[in-house]
This record gives C-alpha cells, sequence and structure tokens, in this order.
C-alpha cells in the first residue's frame, strides 16, 4: 500500500508527497485567504480520476498501435452548495486528436473506467461517473 504525506505550511497551505516524493502546492495563500496559491482539494479528486482513467487509455490505445498525436480529458463535478460540498456526479470528456478508430477507443475507455482504474472504481460506489468522447482526426 502506498502511503502520501500532507505537510501542513501555514494558514490552510500544505504540500502533499507521493509516495515516489513528488511533490504540489495544495490550499489557500496565507495573507488572502480567498486566493488559491495550490491546488483544491475538491481539484485533485477530479485530477485523480482523469489521470487514472487516461494512463490506461493511454496504455490501452499504444498497445494497439492507434495512431494517437493528442490527448486530453476535461474531468468536470457538480458538488452541493453547502458542506461538505459532496460530488453529484462526475464527468469525463476525453478529446483525442489522430486517425484512432472510434471503437477501440471506445473500447479502452470503458475497460479503464469499468476494470482497471481504482480511483474511478472508488467513485464510482457514491457517484455517479459518466463520460464521453471526441476523435480530432488530423
Amino acid at each position: 500500500m502506498g502511503t502520501v504525506t500532507l505537510r501542513w505550511v501555514e494558514g490552510k497551505l500544505m504540500v502533499g508527497t507521493d509516495t515516489h516524493n513528488h511533490s504540489i502546492v495544495v490550499g489557500r495563500s496565507p495573507e488572502n485567504q480567498d486566493e488559491f496559491v495550490g491546488m483544491k482539494p475538491s481539484d485533485l479528486l477530479l485530477i485523480a480520476a482523469a489521470a487514472c482513467a487516461s494512463y490506461d487509455v493511454i496504455e490501452i490505445l499504444a498497445k494497439q498501435r492507434e495512431p494517437m498525436q493528442d490527448f486530453k480529458v476535461f474531468c468536470s463535478g457538480d458538488q452541493l452548495p453547502d458542506p461538505p460540498y459532496s460530488f453529484t456526479c462526475i464527468q469525463l470528456h476525453y478529446l483525442v486528436y489522430g486517425q484512432v478508430n472510434d471503437e477501440r477507443l471506445k473500447k479502452a475507455i470503458q475497460l479503464s473506467e469499468d476494470k482497471y482504474c481504482s480511483v474511478i472504481s472508488t467513485l464510482r460506489l457514491g457517484v455517479p461517473v459518466t463520460s464521453d468522447f471526441e476523435i480530432i482526426k488530423t
């Protein structure tokens, strides 16, 4: 099991360090509490979902030798307006550039989201996760 570390800096500013000693700034400015100088924790959750799924999709398409030239995922989530601001749904939109086969991309996304991605698998227990994709043939 991997362990990450979150270290308080000051105010609501922290530094998170992963299992490979990579760090990211999280939180608000100590001087201006309304200004985020690091990532919002809720945004980190969306990034984790997008990154986890992307890792799998990219790997599957590469093994299939699909001619992908670029790849982006836009991940958004609706949250309740009051604390604890729980997510009520999460949506991933995959944007793939290249002469990628539609059915292979669809299958790669399905495999990632239903079988391989631990983040989406965990989130899906309490939050609906949906996705779609778009291919820009270049």
